[in-house]
């Protein structure tokens, strides 16, 4: 590899929206050869930063060079010209277009004037080869995964001879074998010579993937540190304080069933569910990616169909397919995909807060906006929703606080039955503390709460109750002092039926040996 060069470097940029200072005299340099992560709570500035080196965004002030000259970035094809590419969380990538379209879109080789399909589609296999992409540049996007498409989006990158990489949030979609294959690819980059910017939540990937880490922090650059840092090193730069405890969970008794599922089945997806949750109670849903749990969690709510079974909530049965009765029963559903499923981005956060109450404050076809507006703020208040108002487009707020108004506007409902699918899937260390300190608030007050997440420890930290979930089935139960991450795994990757992987888990506990922990 070539000696170091620096790649970039920001000095002491500025950038403010209306009501709001994104960025404030913030410095960053990225060298070749390195992965430089970029770390910070949500609304620490990070998006802002990588749109003014992406072209989307133009700083109020400040400098930024490449290559040792100072540069004017004012386009996507400023960028492009300058070597740098980014890849951003949703994907850039034409649905309907082949893997070669997409790679060469808007800069397909012609011949006599027309695309040269041959030369395209050969210059394709070569950078999905680089990438370690076995697809055909002929599929359509349409059909591939989630970590396919990312490395679509690398080939992409690199036919655009990038020296900079921008990666934001790479993994947060990703299954570890994913995230392992990913990091491969990152660190034959590296060895290219190519300067990655990385972006990540994961605090256990800093160290194994990068070379420094600079954290932001409201909008500023608090510090530039070694990817060796220990993480609760991390944690304090980023939030400003200490955080004890990472898994704030308050065990208390467990009352009465709020919400019961016997036998509920769909064909080809999932079998005979049965489980319950209790006032006061977290009981999680762990298992491996395709396993079942957010189809399980989308038929109690009434979005998905099932085949047989019954759903009861408060002893109540509730019927089939229907949303609205699921709601008017008190169940309450946050999707895994916020921005998709759980907000409409361009209303404002009073108009997403009153989504789910729209209709019952609603009199003679007219809505009560004042008494919205007043219940919005109290939400708002309570859940501490960081936003220059409620008249803020939602599009405009950070991961967590679009996270609090998703659970926010079904606290104004009075749900019972919260279900929280991936509830802190992109959300910063400190942001997910105060979701957990929410979920106790909700326990504490007699709510129920059925929480789904890839997140292991995050399942063991808040759950009283741990179900596994493998192959469409209900593998096990394990109560919340037996639950490690051992006995989690050995049911989520069984195949034999749920009686004798729940007998092999107990085998499994019987054996550990010493106190068992989270």
């Amino acid at each position: 590899m070539s000696e170091s060069v620096e790649l970039l470097r920001v000095e002491g940029v500025r950038k403010t929206f209306p009501g709001v200072v994104a960025l404030d005299s913030v410095d960053f340099d990225l060298r070749s050869g390195e992965v430089h992560v970029l770390l910070g709570e949500n609304g620490a500035g990070k998006s802002t930063l990588i749109k003014m080196l992406s072209g989307a965004y133009r700083p109020d002030s400040g400098r930024i060079f490449a290559r040792g000259q100072e540069v004017r970035i004012h386009g996507a094809q400023d960028a492009e010209k300058l070597g740098i590419a980014t890849i951003y969380q949703e994907f850039n990538l034409v649905p309907d277009l082949t893997v070669a379209e997409n790679i060469f879109l808007g800069r397909q080789p012609r011949r006599y004037g027309l695309i040269d399909r041959r030369r395209m589609e050969a210059a394709a296999e070569v950078l999905l080869h680089r990438v370690g992409l076995h697809v055909s540049p002929r599929a359509k996007i349409r059909e591939l995964g989630i970590a396919r498409l990312q490395m679509v989006e690398i080939a992409k990158a690199l036919s655009l001879e990038a020296r900079v990489l921008i990666m934001d949030e790479p993994t947060a979609v990703l299954t570890s074998e994913e995230v392992d294959r990913l990091f491969r690819i990152v660190r034959r980059l590296r060895e290219d010579g190519v300067g990655i910017v990385f972006i990540t939540h994961h605090l256990d990937e800093i160290a194994a993937l990068g070379d420094r880490v600079t954290v932001l922090r409201d909008g500023r650059s608090i510090d530039q540190v070694p990817a060796s840092t220990p993480q609760t090193e991390l944690v304090q730069l980023m939030v400003g304080r200490s955080i004890d405890q990472q898994y704030p969970r308050e065990r208390a008794d467990a009352g009465e069933p709020l919400l019961s599922v016997r036998g509920l089945s769909r064909g080809g997806v999932f079998h005979d569910i049965s489980f319950e949750v209790r006032a006061g109670e977290v009981v999680g849903l762990a298992g491996l990616v395709g396993a079942g749990r957010t189809e399980v969690a989308r038929a109690v709510f009434g979005a998905d169909p099932y085949d047989a079974g019954t759903i009861e909530v408060r002893g109540e049965p509730l019927g089939k397919h229907d949303v609205t009765a699921a709601r008017n029963a008190g169940i309450g559903l946050v999707p895994e995909d916020r921005k998709g499923q759980g907000l409409v981005l361009d209303a404002s956060v009073q108009e997403n807060l009153g989504l789910v109450t729209l209709r019952a404050a609603s009199r003679s076809g007219l809505v009560d906006l004042k008494g919205q507006r007043t219940a919005a703020a109290r939400i708002a208040e309570q859940l501490g929703v960081r936003m220059a108002g409620l008249g803020q487009h939602v599009r405009t707020l950070s991961g967590g606080n679009q996270q609090k108004v998703v659970i926010g506007k079904w606290l104004l409902a009075d749900t019972r039955v919260l279900i929280l699918d991936e509830p802190t899937r992109g959300i910063d260390v400190g942001a997910k503390v105060e979701i957990y300190q929410l979920i106790n608030e909700l326990t504490a007050s007699g709510h129920a709460v059925l929480m789904i997440s890839s997140d292991l420890p995050e399942v063991l930290g808040m759950s009283d109750r741990v179900l596994v979930m493998a192959q469409g089935r209900i593998a096990g139960e394990l109560p919340a002092d037996r639950a490690t991450q051992d006995a989690v795994m050995a049911l989520a990757v069984g195949s034999t039926p749920a009686t004798e992987r729940t007998e092999r888990t107990e085998r499994i506990e019987n054996e550990e040996e010493g106190p068992r922990g989270h």
